[in-house]
């Protein structure tokens, strides 16, 4: 093979490997052109058209991303100041809660208070009720007793009700006067 391609070289003198036919060059150099023409006229609007659709495409999910960045900022600065002030209601109603019970706690505290000087004062008029109840019942049996004894001491009776009844009062308006001239004494 190498013998029959150098046998038609030399056949071929003036013909020089490093220049090129221009029939062949002329055919290339065409083909070339409607190549060119070709990507340039077709292909290439075709790509720039797809270059444009991803470019806007891509844009508008960015847009669409930031959109929804601000939106979910704007939700949750709302979220943010609804919380804040669910948190300053609760405090308030805490804090009126305090003040009511406090006020609930001293009406008790006072109702209280009243309730138990009523009671003092309802023992104390009881008390003087009954000493009173106590010294008449004495002044009666002590007068009683006194005229029982001074009809043993006398040695007759005493039936007579007024004078005995005369002597205890006397008897005890001198006790009386004895025990306030002592306290005074003191």
């Amino acid at each position: 093979m190498i013998s029959t391609t150098l046998i038609r070289a030399t056949e071929y003198e003036d013909a020089n490997p490093l220049v090129p036919n221009p029939w062949e060059a002329a055919v290339a150099a065409i083909g070339f052109i409607v190549l060119f023409i070709i990507v340039v006229k077709v292909i290439a609007p075709r790509f720039e058209q797809s270059y444009q659709n991803r470019v806007e495409a891509i844009e508008g999910g960015i847009n669409q991303a930031e959109e929804a960045k601000a939106e979910a900022e704007a939700l949750k600065a709302e979220y943010e100041k609804q919380l804040a002030d669910s948190r300053a209601e609760a405090s308030k109603i805490r804090e009126e809660a305090r003040a009511e019970g406090a006020q609930l706690v001293s009406e008790a505290q006072e109702k209280a208070a009243a309730e138990g000087a009523r009671i003092r004062e309802q023992a104390q008029a009881q008390i003087e009720a009954d000493r009173a109840a106590a010294a008449a019942s004495l002044k009666s049996e002590v007068g009683t007793l006194a005229t029982q004894l001074a009809s043993k001491i006398v040695g007759e009776a005493l039936e007579d009700d007024a004078r005995s009844s005369r002597v205890v009062d006397r008897f005890l308006a001198d006790l009386d006067a004895e025990q306030q001239t002592q306290g005074a004494a003191q």
